[in-house]
């Protein structure tokens, strides 16, 4: 990927060196999906949580398992299932015969970077759990609040609503994500490196040749790169103008929330420092569009039963809006 060529107000070189590092310990394994690995590391920069959806079979899950193991951090992971109670998430108090007191053990979400696997089997009881966790980091149990350590991000995968056993996510928790990623089925040539590539690994995704190069520490300071990257007034009005179009539109039967406005302006710094920038522009905006609010918004029935998707809707609202120069 080029990156515009001016000097930066910013010290971003390290955070593209160490993007470019991450960038080959995914090479290592995964085949192909660049947009997808871009827009992870946005989430890490941005500190937001992340939603990918794809049909069984397309490496979200060793997506996300390369993504942990690349930083130098705490990882968990969480198989969600039909059965899975709040407590198998959050932990629970279990009493202690020596002490006579309840001691809290805590559950698999206390950790760095948190994989939620199949994220939409589980009942809404159960995704209630993760509410205050995703907004505030931390979590309150029996009066008593636990915050989460930095860097916190959850990770989920969720197989296509048609499919057999998922559950849709509460608009309320959907929300919480700052991406929705897609992945789609790889192409011919993409299919024939994957096929090269295993046969050669003998059969095994070896993820111990993945090897940690970012620490927390740097990844707190990136986080702060990007919070002083530069956003022009116009940009302001630009990404307010599209949020509030979500809601006029007659395609919407629920727009965006001001939680979107705000991620999309988050997202968009984040992508411009991935492209060697220091400022935003609109075209960052308009990549991200699709991400950030393809979860946020609801379709009228009548649009539904057309065969429309959120993305398509997207795009319409995006050609309404008039680009800043």
């Amino acid at each position: 990927m080029e990156h515009t060529p001016f000097e930066s107000r910013l010290n971003i070189e390290e955070v593209l060196s160490s993007v470019e590092k991450v960038k080959d310990e995914f090479s290592k394994i995964l085949v192909g999906q660049p947009e997808m690995v871009e827009l992870m590391l946005a989430g890490i920069l941005a500190d937001g949580h992340i939603l990918i959806e794809g049909v069984p079979g397309v490496a979200k899950t060793l997506s996300a398992k390369i993504l942990a193991k690349t930083i130098d951090t705490g990882f968990s992971r969480i198989q969600f299932t039909p059965d899975l109670m709040p407590s198998d998430v959050l932990g629970t108090s279990i009493f202690n015969l020596k002490t006579a007191e309840f001691e809290f053990r805590q559950g698999p979400v206390f950790s760095n970077i948190v994989l939620i696997d199949e994220i939409n089997r589980a009942p809404a009881k159960t995704q209630s759990a993760l509410f205050e966790v995703m907004e505030e980091r931390q979590i309150t149990l029996d009066g008593t609040t636990y915050t989460m350590e930095q860097p916190f991000m959850v990770v989920a995968t969720q197989n296509p609503v048609e499919q057999e056993g998922t559950y849709r996510l509460p608009e309320a928790q959907l929300d919480r994500f700052l991406f929705k990623i897609k992945v789609s089925y790889p192409s011919l040539q993409e299919e024939i490196e994957i096929l090269n590539q295993f046969h050669h690994r003998k059969g095994l995704n070896d993820l111990s040749q993945i090897r940690p190069v970012l620490s927390k520490e740097q990844i707190k300071a990136f986080r702060q790169t990007v919070q002083t990257v530069h956003v022009d007034p116009k940009l302001f009005a630009y990404i307010a103008g599209i949020i509030q179009e979500t809601r006029r539109s007659g395609d919407v039967f629920l727009g965006a929330s001001p939680r979107a406005t705000l991620y999309l302006m988050n997202a968009s710094k984040a992508l411009s420092v991935l492209r060697g920038r220091d400022f935003i522009t609109p075209e960052d905006v308009k990549f991200m569009a699709l991400p950030v609010l393809r979860h946020r918004i609801i379709l009228t029935p009548e649009k539904e039963m057309e065969g429309l998707r959120e993305d398509d809707i997207i795009k319409r609202i995006m050609e309404k809006i008039e680009v800043p120069r």
